[in-house]
Protein backbone atom coordinates (compact mmCIF):
# COMPACT_ATOMS: atom_id res chain seq x y z
CA UNK A 1 0.00 0.00 0.00
CA UNK A 2 1.15 3.45 -0.94
CA UNK A 3 1.06 6.83 1.16
CA UNK A 4 1.39 10.29 0.37
CA UNK A 5 2.89 12.20 2.50
CA UNK A 6 0.29 14.56 2.88
CA UNK A 7 0.15 15.11 6.91
CA UNK A 8 1.25 14.08 10.02
CA UNK A 9 1.43 10.45 8.77
CA UNK A 10 2.68 7.28 10.93
CA UNK A 11 4.72 4.61 9.09
CA UNK A 12 5.01 2.01 11.72
CA UNK A 13 7.48 4.29 14.32
CA UNK A 14 8.22 6.43 11.28
CA UNK A 15 5.96 10.08 11.39
CA UNK A 16 6.28 11.63 8.39
CA UNK A 17 5.72 15.93 8.13
CA UNK A 18 5.03 17.19 5.19
CA UNK A 19 4.64 21.01 6.60
CA UNK A 20 8.32 20.33 6.76
CA UNK A 21 9.40 18.05 4.61
CA UNK A 22 11.64 20.03 1.70
CA UNK A 23 11.24 17.10 -1.19
CA UNK A 24 15.14 16.82 -1.75
CA UNK A 25 15.40 12.83 -1.70
CA UNK A 26 17.80 12.59 0.67
CA UNK A 27 16.46 9.78 3.12
CA UNK A 28 14.86 7.83 -0.54
CA UNK A 29 18.74 7.32 -1.15
CA UNK A 30 19.75 5.49 2.40
CA UNK A 31 16.78 3.75 2.36
CA UNK A 32 17.26 -0.04 2.05
CA UNK A 33 13.68 -1.89 1.32
CA UNK A 34 12.79 0.72 -1.46
CA UNK A 35 9.54 1.87 0.90
CA UNK A 36 10.44 5.49 -0.07
CA UNK A 37 10.21 7.19 -3.57
CA UNK A 38 9.63 10.72 -4.60
CA UNK A 39 6.04 11.47 -6.51
CA UNK A 40 5.28 14.23 -8.61
CA UNK A 41 4.74 16.42 -5.54
CA UNK A 42 4.89 14.59 -2.19
CA UNK A 43 6.93 12.04 -0.67
CA UNK A 44 5.64 8.49 -1.13
CA UNK A 45 5.85 5.73 1.72
CA UNK A 46 5.30 2.16 0.75
CA UNK A 47 4.48 0.63 4.12
CA UNK A 48 4.78 -2.84 3.37
CA UNK A 49 8.43 -2.57 2.47
CA UNK A 50 9.10 -0.57 5.06
CA UNK A 51 11.17 -2.47 7.78
CA UNK A 52 11.40 -0.18 10.74
CA UNK A 53 14.99 0.46 10.26
CA UNK A 54 15.35 3.94 11.08
CA UNK A 55 17.69 5.31 8.73
CA UNK A 56 15.65 7.75 7.01
CA UNK A 57 15.65 9.49 10.29
CA UNK A 58 19.08 11.24 10.03
CA UNK A 59 19.21 11.67 6.60
CA UNK A 60 16.49 14.09 6.98
CA UNK A 61 18.01 17.88 6.81
CA UNK A 62 14.99 19.22 8.15
CA UNK A 63 13.55 17.10 10.57
CA UNK A 64 10.51 15.68 8.61
CA UNK A 65 10.63 11.74 9.22
CA UNK A 66 11.14 11.35 13.05
CA UNK A 67 10.46 8.71 15.31
CA UNK A 68 6.80 9.06 16.60
CA UNK A 69 8.04 10.14 20.37
CA UNK A 70 10.25 12.67 18.84
CA UNK A 71 9.45 16.35 18.79
CA UNK A 72 10.14 18.42 15.76
CA UNK A 73 12.96 21.40 16.49
CA UNK A 74 11.28 25.07 16.48
CA UNK A 75 12.81 28.35 15.93
CA UNK A 76 12.57 30.66 18.76
CA UNK A 77 9.46 32.91 18.62
CA UNK A 78 8.46 35.32 20.55
CA UNK A 79 4.39 35.92 21.88
CA UNK A 80 4.44 39.40 21.11
CA UNK A 81 5.85 41.53 17.87
CA UNK A 82 5.10 45.48 17.33
CA UNK A 83 3.93 44.21 13.46
CA UNK A 84 3.48 40.72 11.86
CA UNK A 85 3.61 40.27 8.05
CA UNK A 86 1.89 38.06 6.39
CA UNK A 87 3.47 36.66 3.02
CA UNK A 88 6.86 37.34 1.75
CA UNK A 89 6.20 38.35 -1.27
CA UNK A 90 7.29 41.89 -2.79
CA UNK A 91 4.56 43.87 -0.67
CA UNK A 92 5.36 42.11 2.85
CA UNK A 93 9.27 41.97 2.26
CA UNK A 94 9.18 45.66 1.66
CA UNK A 95 6.54 45.97 4.38
CA UNK A 96 8.62 44.52 6.95
CA UNK A 97 11.81 46.10 5.39
CA UNK A 98 10.72 49.65 6.07
CA UNK A 99 9.11 48.88 9.04
CA UNK A 100 11.95 47.22 10.47
CA UNK A 101 14.11 50.59 9.66
CA UNK A 102 11.71 52.43 11.67
CA UNK A 103 12.15 50.83 14.85
CA UNK A 104 9.41 48.38 14.94
CA UNK A 105 9.74 44.77 16.18
CA UNK A 106 8.63 43.12 13.12
CA UNK A 107 8.15 39.34 12.34
CA UNK A 108 7.48 38.28 8.58
CA UNK A 109 6.22 34.87 7.76
CA UNK A 110 6.48 32.55 4.48
CA UNK A 111 4.28 29.51 4.46
CA UNK A 112 6.48 28.71 1.80
CA UNK A 113 9.90 26.90 2.38
CA UNK A 114 11.68 28.94 -0.61
CA UNK A 115 11.09 32.86 -0.23
CA UNK A 116 10.26 33.33 -3.75
CA UNK A 117 9.54 30.31 -4.92
CA UNK A 118 7.62 29.50 -7.15
CA UNK A 119 7.53 32.84 -9.03
CA UNK A 120 3.90 33.57 -10.56
CA UNK A 121 4.95 36.90 -12.40
CA UNK A 122 6.13 37.89 -15.56
CA UNK A 123 8.82 39.79 -13.69
CA UNK A 124 8.78 42.79 -15.70
CA UNK A 125 9.45 46.09 -13.82
CA UNK A 126 9.59 50.15 -14.74
CA UNK A 127 13.46 51.11 -14.01
CA UNK A 128 12.24 54.24 -12.02
CA UNK A 129 9.87 52.60 -9.66
CA UNK A 130 12.52 50.32 -9.04
CA UNK A 131 14.94 52.70 -8.09
CA UNK A 132 12.93 54.45 -5.44
CA UNK A 133 13.97 50.95 -3.49
CA UNK A 134 17.38 49.36 -4.50
CA UNK A 135 20.07 49.63 -7.40
CA UNK A 136 19.74 47.31 -9.95
CA UNK A 137 22.16 44.09 -9.34
CA UNK A 138 23.21 41.62 -11.76
CA UNK A 139 22.29 38.38 -10.10
CA UNK A 140 18.86 39.69 -10.24
CA UNK A 141 18.48 41.16 -13.42
CA UNK A 142 18.05 39.25 -16.17
CA UNK A 143 17.63 41.68 -19.12
CA UNK A 144 17.12 45.81 -19.65
CA UNK A 145 14.13 46.60 -22.11
CA UNK A 146 14.35 49.85 -23.58
CA UNK A 147 11.04 49.08 -25.91
CA UNK A 148 8.01 47.38 -26.23
CA UNK A 149 6.28 45.89 -28.93
CA UNK A 150 2.36 45.69 -29.16
CA UNK A 151 0.78 43.04 -31.86
CA UNK A 152 -2.93 42.77 -32.70
CA UNK A 153 -3.38 39.49 -33.57
CA UNK A 154 -6.40 39.81 -35.19
CA UNK A 155 -5.04 41.88 -37.69
CA UNK A 156 -1.11 41.59 -37.62
CA UNK A 157 -0.28 44.84 -37.15
CA UNK A 158 2.68 45.37 -34.72
CA UNK A 159 3.56 48.89 -33.30
CA UNK A 160 6.99 49.74 -31.35
CA UNK A 161 7.19 51.90 -28.59
CA UNK A 162 10.80 53.12 -27.48
CA UNK A 163 12.14 55.89 -25.82
CA UNK A 164 13.75 57.05 -22.68
CA UNK A 165 12.12 54.71 -20.19
CA UNK A 166 13.80 51.49 -19.28
CA UNK A 167 12.64 48.65 -17.98
CA UNK A 168 13.79 45.38 -16.68
CA UNK A 169 12.80 41.64 -16.35
CA UNK A 170 13.65 40.42 -12.99
CA UNK A 171 14.90 36.86 -11.60
CA UNK A 172 11.81 36.46 -8.94
CA UNK A 173 13.20 34.11 -6.90
CA UNK A 174 16.27 36.53 -6.04
CA UNK A 175 15.04 39.54 -6.27
CA UNK A 176 12.24 38.40 -3.62
CA UNK A 177 15.05 36.82 -1.29
CA UNK A 178 16.63 39.78 -1.75
CA UNK A 179 14.21 42.25 -0.61
CA UNK A 180 13.73 39.25 2.21
CA UNK A 181 17.10 39.82 3.20
CA UNK A 182 16.77 43.46 3.40
CA UNK A 183 14.25 43.10 5.81
CA UNK A 184 16.30 40.74 7.87
CA UNK A 185 19.38 43.18 7.81
CA UNK A 186 17.04 45.60 9.16
CA UNK A 187 16.04 43.96 12.19
CA UNK A 188 12.91 41.52 10.90
CA UNK A 189 12.32 37.99 12.04
CA UNK A 190 11.70 35.90 8.99
CA UNK A 191 10.23 32.61 9.10
CA UNK A 192 9.60 30.19 6.09
CA UNK A 193 7.01 27.25 6.05
CA UNK A 194 5.18 28.82 8.64
CA UNK A 195 1.67 29.21 7.97
CA UNK A 196 -1.25 31.64 9.30
CA UNK A 197 -4.38 29.40 10.18
CA UNK A 198 -6.71 32.71 11.63
CA UNK A 199 -6.11 36.12 13.17
CA UNK A 200 -6.55 36.60 17.22
CA UNK A 201 -9.32 39.54 17.95
CA UNK A 202 -10.43 41.54 20.51
CA UNK A 203 -13.72 43.37 20.58
CA UNK A 204 -13.96 42.92 16.85
CA UNK A 205 -9.97 44.34 16.51
CA UNK A 206 -7.68 42.17 14.93
CA UNK A 207 -4.77 41.53 17.54
CA UNK A 208 -2.15 38.87 16.01
CA UNK A 209 -2.02 35.70 14.49
CA UNK A 210 -2.53 32.25 14.63
CA UNK A 211 0.12 30.59 12.82
CA UNK A 212 2.32 26.66 12.88
CA UNK A 213 5.48 25.71 12.22
CA UNK A 214 6.25 22.53 11.78
CA UNK A 215 3.76 20.79 13.97
CA UNK A 216 3.79 23.57 17.03
CA UNK A 217 1.17 26.10 16.59
CA UNK A 218 1.47 30.20 18.15
CA UNK A 219 -0.50 32.66 19.02
CA UNK A 220 1.46 35.78 18.70
CA UNK A 221 -0.20 38.99 19.79
CA UNK A 222 0.73 42.14 17.95
CA UNK A 223 -0.95 45.33 16.96
CA UNK A 224 -0.96 45.37 13.55
CA UNK A 225 -1.28 42.51 11.12
CA UNK A 226 -0.14 43.27 7.50
CA UNK A 227 -1.84 40.69 5.12
CA UNK A 228 0.65 40.48 2.25
CA UNK A 229 -0.43 36.58 1.54
CA UNK A 230 -1.69 37.51 -2.51
CA UNK A 231 -4.83 36.99 -4.45
CA UNK A 232 -6.21 35.11 -2.17
CA UNK A 233 -5.97 36.59 0.94
CA UNK A 234 -6.81 34.63 3.75
CA UNK A 235 -5.92 37.72 6.26
CA UNK A 236 -8.57 40.15 4.38
CA UNK A 237 -11.21 37.16 4.58
CA UNK A 238 -10.48 36.65 8.18
CA UNK A 239 -10.53 40.50 9.07
CA UNK A 240 -13.81 40.60 7.36
CA UNK A 241 -12.81 43.16 4.30
CA UNK A 242 -14.53 42.26 0.85
CA UNK A 243 -12.16 40.16 -0.67
CA UNK A 244 -14.08 38.18 -3.15
CA UNK A 245 -12.84 38.63 -6.37
CA UNK A 246 -15.21 38.89 -9.40
CA UNK A 247 -14.61 36.86 -12.69
CA UNK A 248 -14.68 39.61 -14.88
CA UNK A 249 -11.58 41.07 -12.41
CA UNK A 250 -9.90 37.91 -12.86
CA UNK A 251 -6.64 37.26 -15.47
CA UNK A 252 -6.27 33.33 -15.34
CA UNK A 253 -2.75 32.68 -16.77
CA UNK A 254 -0.13 30.29 -17.57
CA UNK A 255 3.71 30.86 -18.57
CA UNK A 256 6.53 28.74 -19.39
CA UNK A 257 10.35 29.43 -19.48
CA UNK A 258 11.05 28.63 -22.86
CA UNK A 259 14.95 28.04 -23.59
CA UNK A 260 16.67 27.97 -26.83
CA UNK A 261 14.80 30.68 -28.74
CA UNK A 262 15.69 33.81 -30.57
CA UNK A 263 13.92 36.90 -29.56
CA UNK A 264 15.14 40.53 -28.72
CA UNK A 265 16.45 40.95 -25.56
CA UNK A 266 15.89 44.25 -24.99
CA UNK A 267 12.13 44.26 -26.08
CA UNK A 268 8.85 43.19 -24.88
CA UNK A 269 6.28 41.94 -26.57
CA UNK A 270 2.50 41.48 -26.19
CA UNK A 271 -0.05 40.32 -28.33
CA UNK A 272 -3.87 40.98 -27.97
CA UNK A 273 -6.91 39.55 -29.86
CA UNK A 274 -10.55 38.51 -28.63
CA UNK A 275 -9.55 34.42 -30.30
CA UNK A 276 -6.05 34.70 -28.71
CA UNK A 277 -6.41 35.49 -25.09
CA UNK A 278 -10.37 36.59 -24.69
CA UNK A 279 -10.56 39.98 -22.34
CA UNK A 280 -6.52 39.54 -21.71
CA UNK A 281 -3.18 39.30 -23.79
CA UNK A 282 -0.48 37.21 -24.25
CA UNK A 283 3.48 38.14 -23.44
CA UNK A 284 6.89 37.49 -24.60
CA UNK A 285 9.22 38.70 -21.62
CA UNK A 286 12.90 38.16 -22.42
CA UNK A 287 15.57 36.73 -19.71
CA UNK A 288 18.27 37.14 -22.07
CA UNK A 289 20.69 33.77 -23.77
CA UNK A 290 18.01 32.84 -25.82
CA UNK A 291 15.63 32.44 -22.70
CA UNK A 292 12.43 34.35 -22.26
CA UNK A 293 9.02 34.15 -20.19
CA UNK A 294 6.02 33.31 -22.86
CA UNK A 295 2.87 33.41 -20.66
CA UNK A 296 -1.19 34.28 -21.46
CA UNK A 297 -3.72 35.73 -19.28
CA UNK A 298 -7.41 35.17 -20.05
CA UNK A 299 -10.33 36.91 -17.98
CA UNK A 300 -12.17 34.59 -15.88
CA UNK A 301 -15.65 34.73 -17.49
CA UNK A 302 -14.81 34.78 -21.06
CA UNK A 303 -12.60 31.56 -21.91
CA UNK A 304 -14.05 28.80 -23.00
CA UNK A 305 -10.81 26.46 -22.49
CA UNK A 306 -7.94 26.36 -19.76
CA UNK A 307 -5.34 29.40 -19.80
CA UNK A 308 -2.50 26.63 -20.38
CA UNK A 309 -4.62 25.56 -23.36
CA UNK A 310 -4.55 29.04 -24.99
CA UNK A 311 -0.65 29.39 -24.41
CA UNK A 312 -0.02 26.30 -26.43
CA UNK A 313 -2.07 27.33 -29.27
CA UNK A 314 -0.17 30.81 -29.11
CA UNK A 315 2.89 29.04 -29.23
CA UNK A 316 2.32 26.51 -32.18
CA UNK A 317 1.15 29.69 -33.93
CA UNK A 318 4.68 30.92 -33.63
CA UNK A 319 7.79 28.91 -35.10
CA UNK A 320 10.59 31.35 -33.08
CA UNK A 321 8.53 30.19 -29.60
CA UNK A 322 7.94 26.75 -31.36
CA UNK A 323 11.07 25.94 -31.16
CA UNK A 324 12.07 26.61 -27.65
CA UNK A 325 11.58 23.93 -25.11
CA UNK A 326 9.58 24.81 -21.29
CA UNK A 327 11.76 24.58 -18.73
CA UNK A 328 9.53 25.64 -16.18
CA UNK A 329 5.60 25.89 -16.26
CA UNK A 330 3.73 28.76 -13.87
CA UNK A 331 0.41 29.33 -13.36
CA UNK A 332 -2.12 31.37 -11.36
CA UNK A 333 -4.67 34.51 -10.94
CA UNK A 334 -3.94 38.26 -10.78
CA UNK A 335 -6.49 40.37 -9.65
CA UNK A 336 -7.18 43.27 -12.22
CA UNK A 337 -9.43 45.05 -10.40
CA UNK A 338 -9.01 47.44 -7.59
CA UNK A 339 -10.41 46.73 -4.13
CA UNK A 340 -14.47 47.03 -3.69
CA UNK A 341 -14.31 48.50 -0.14
CA UNK A 342 -11.34 49.09 2.42
CA UNK A 343 -8.01 47.80 2.49
CA UNK A 344 -7.68 48.53 6.39
CA UNK A 345 -8.93 47.29 9.18
CA UNK A 346 -8.67 47.92 13.33
CA UNK A 347 -5.63 46.80 13.67
CA UNK A 348 -4.90 45.19 9.98
CA UNK A 349 -3.85 46.25 6.73
CA UNK A 350 -4.10 44.83 3.39
CA UNK A 351 -1.21 45.38 0.62
CA UNK A 352 -0.09 43.62 -2.62
CA UNK A 353 -2.24 41.82 -4.23
CA UNK A 354 -4.27 40.65 -1.35
CA UNK A 355 -5.18 44.73 -1.68
CA UNK A 356 -5.93 44.76 -5.77
CA UNK A 357 -3.42 46.65 -6.48
CA UNK A 358 -1.92 45.58 -9.41
CA UNK A 359 -2.52 47.24 -13.01
CA UNK A 360 -5.79 46.50 -13.99
CA UNK A 361 -4.59 46.55 -17.78
CA UNK A 362 -1.41 44.99 -17.97
CA UNK A 363 -1.76 43.12 -14.16
CA UNK A 364 1.82 44.37 -13.61
CA UNK A 365 2.01 44.65 -9.61
CA UNK A 366 5.60 44.38 -8.40
CA UNK A 367 6.60 48.49 -7.88
CA UNK A 368 2.79 49.16 -6.64
CA UNK A 369 3.33 46.18 -3.82
CA UNK A 370 6.54 47.62 -3.07
CA UNK A 371 5.13 51.37 -2.67
CA UNK A 372 2.27 49.96 -0.71
CA UNK A 373 4.59 48.07 1.31
CA UNK A 374 6.52 51.22 2.28
CA UNK A 375 3.22 53.20 2.95
CA UNK A 376 2.04 50.17 5.08
CA UNK A 377 5.45 50.22 7.03
CA UNK A 378 5.12 54.20 7.65
CA UNK A 379 1.65 54.68 8.56
CA UNK A 380 2.32 51.37 11.25
CA UNK A 381 5.50 53.13 12.69
CA UNK A 382 2.74 56.21 12.91
CA UNK A 383 -0.03 54.45 14.79
CA UNK A 384 2.34 52.52 16.66
CA UNK A 385 3.93 55.55 17.92
CA UNK A 386 0.68 57.35 18.41
CA UNK A 387 -0.86 54.15 20.29
CA UNK A 388 -3.64 54.00 18.06
CA UNK A 389 -4.22 51.59 15.42
CA UNK A 390 -7.80 52.03 14.80
CA UNK A 391 -9.24 51.75 11.14
CA UNK A 392 -9.55 55.16 11.67
CA UNK A 393 -5.85 55.84 12.02
CA UNK A 394 -5.02 53.30 9.51
CA UNK A 395 -6.75 54.83 7.15
CA UNK A 396 -4.03 57.21 6.37
CA UNK A 397 -2.67 53.93 4.43
CA UNK A 398 -5.35 54.00 2.39
CA UNK A 399 -5.19 57.51 1.55
CA UNK A 400 -2.00 57.92 0.43
CA UNK A 401 -2.20 54.53 -1.46
CA UNK A 402 -5.34 56.40 -3.41
CA UNK A 403 -3.02 59.34 -3.64
CA UNK A 404 0.34 57.69 -4.82
CA UNK A 405 -0.98 55.29 -7.01
CA UNK A 406 -4.49 53.96 -6.47
CA UNK A 407 -6.49 56.47 -8.48
CA UNK A 408 -4.09 56.03 -11.73
CA UNK A 409 -4.86 52.18 -10.81
CA UNK A 410 -9.23 53.01 -10.71
CA UNK A 411 -8.60 55.07 -13.74
CA UNK A 412 -7.13 52.60 -15.81
CA UNK A 413 -9.87 49.79 -14.56
CA UNK A 414 -12.47 52.50 -15.46
CA UNK A 415 -10.47 52.40 -19.01
CA UNK A 416 -10.46 48.50 -19.25
CA UNK A 417 -14.53 48.13 -18.46
CA UNK A 418 -14.88 51.45 -21.18
CA UNK A 419 -13.70 48.67 -23.89
CA UNK A 420 -15.34 44.87 -24.52
CA UNK A 421 -13.05 42.18 -24.80
CA UNK A 422 -13.78 42.00 -28.30
CA UNK A 423 -12.80 45.71 -28.30
CA UNK A 424 -9.10 45.90 -27.37
CA UNK A 425 -7.38 45.65 -30.01
CA UNK A 426 -8.84 49.37 -31.28
CA UNK A 427 -6.15 52.01 -31.58
CA UNK A 428 -7.72 53.38 -28.92
CA UNK A 429 -7.06 50.98 -26.33
CA UNK A 430 -3.67 49.38 -27.38
CA UNK A 431 -2.66 53.28 -27.07
CA UNK A 432 -3.73 53.32 -23.16
CA UNK A 433 -2.22 49.57 -23.02
CA UNK A 434 0.91 50.65 -24.59
CA UNK A 435 1.61 53.49 -21.55
CA UNK A 436 0.74 50.75 -18.89
CA UNK A 437 3.44 48.23 -19.84
CA UNK A 438 6.15 48.00 -17.63
CA UNK A 439 9.08 49.63 -19.67
CA UNK A 440 6.37 53.07 -19.55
Amino acid sequence: MHTLCTGRRYVHVIACRSELCAYCGGCVSLCPSGALELGETRLVIDEERCNDCNLCIPACSVGALVAEQDEPAVGHVRRQYDLVVVGAGPAGSTAAWFAAEQGLDVLLLEKRQEIGSPVRCAEGINREMLLRFLKPEEPWICAEINRSQIVNAETGEAQSFAGDEVGYVLERRIFDRTLAERAASAGAQVMVKSTVDGLLKENGAVRGVRAAHADTEFEIYAPIVVGADGVESRVGQWSGLRCTLPQADCLVCAQFLLVGIDVDPTCCYYYLGQELAPGGYAWVFPKGEGKANVGLGVQADFAEAPALEYLNRFIAQHRFLEQGSPVTLITGNVPVGVARGDIVGDGVMLVGDAARQADPLTGGGIANAMIAGRLAAEVAAKAAAAGDVSRACLAQYQAGWAEERGRKMARNYRLKNRFSPAQRTSRSFLRAFALATPGK
